[in-house]
């Protein structure tokens, strides 16, 4: 962390007095709430404490350019509890982009570790019916990448090394090291990548990444894979989480979705703490979203149902057999400057 924040002023000093006559900096800073009334029930039964009105998230945002080749990006859960002795647990990401070439950037800070898949990529207002891989992964960690983006700006490819996502306050030193693509080609949009996580000390699980995501006209279908091994077991398939959505925009303000997520490890080891060892679950749901501001998403009304089956070997698990969630919701962005 202390060598991040180092390069962070390196940059920052090198670059700025070169620039400051001729560029100016910008700042934008962004406000993201959405609250829910929720009613959630195993079988027939109301879990009470899960339901009733619910402040669900409050993020602050603050990006912009200091100058042509150096930028920033900050993002805090304002509603999160910082449990533990860390400045910046309830801090998302906070980092900067440096511009080596018109193809070339270098990054620095708490970022986003980097996995092939358009589910873990949504920011987490727009997510109604998570699988249990969402619920469960840890993505914001301290890191460096860098970053080649094609001339066309169709491709980008990128190697980042962080802490893993698997940190805990016992093993703060945990490393984990990713390689991403991100593609537009057509209709066909990918997320890919491959990771490698130190889930213990000098003890390795792997991710393949897969995110797909097809748009025509007023539809959009995702479909993301993610394999998830460790050592000693079956590679493919034993453990990995399948992630199903379609949307359709009926009309400017008016969309509807339909998702389903399926999370399973039969793998027989004891590393995925994501989806742990016995986990099979299918939860499937849609809804609707409205936006009464016409031409204007930045205010958005709603409606979701979800169900899910099977078994949940974790106990501290969300999504658990017979679980039915409904979920009434109002999301608004703000842009404060």
């Amino acid at each position: 962390m202390k060598s991040l924040a180092t390069t962070a002023l390196c940059l920052m000093a090198g670059v700025m007095p070169m620039h400051a006559e001729e560029d100016k900096p910008t700042v934008h800073l962004n406000l993201q709430t959405r609250a829910s009334y929720i009613n959630e029930r195993i079988g027939s039964e109301v879990q009470h404490d899960a339901s009733g009105m619910k402040g669900d998230y409050l993020f602050l945002s603050l990006y912009g350019n200091i100058n042509d080749r150096l930028s920033y990006s900050w993002r805090q859960r304002v509603n999160s509890k910082i449990t533990r002795n860390d400045i910046f647990e309830a801090t998302d990401w906070m980092y900067i982009d440096y511009k080596l070439t018109k193809n070339w950037a270098i990054s620095a800070g708490k970022q986003v570790i980097m996995v092939g898949s358009w589910e873990y990529d949504r920011n987490p207002i727009d997510i109604y019916t998570p699988s249990e891989y969402w619920n469960n992964v840890a993505p914001f960690k301290f890191g460096a990448s860098i970053v080649y983006t094609t001339t066309s700006g169709n491709d980008r490819f990128l190697a980042q090394a962080s802490e893993s996502m698997y940190n805990e306050p016992t093993h703060h030193d945990l490393m984990g090291y990713s390689l991403y693509w991100a593609g537009k080609h057509g209709i066909l949009s990918t997320q890919y990548s491959v990771n490698l996580m130190e889930y213990a000390p000098s003890r390795y699980i792997s991710f393949i990444g897969l995110g797909n995501r097809l748009d025509v006209n007023n539809a959009s279908m995702e479909l993301d894979f993610i394999n998830r091994a460790a050592s000693h077991q079956t590679y493919l398939f034993k453990d990995c989480s399948v992630i199903a959505r379609l949307d359709y925009r009926i009309i400017p303000e008016l969309a509807i979705y339909g998702k389903l997520a399926y999370d399973v490890n039969k793998s027989g080891v004891e590393a995925d703490k994501s989806v742990t060892n016995g986990t099979e679950l299918t939860t499937y749901g849609g809804g609707l979203e409205y936006y009464p501001m016409k031409g204007k998403p930045d205010l958005r009304v709603n409606l979701s149902i979800a169900h899910t089956t099977g078994t949940n070997t974790n106990p501290a698990g969300i999504n658990v057999d017979n679980k039915t969630m409904v979920k009434v919701g109002i999301a608004a962005k703000l842009h404060l400057l």
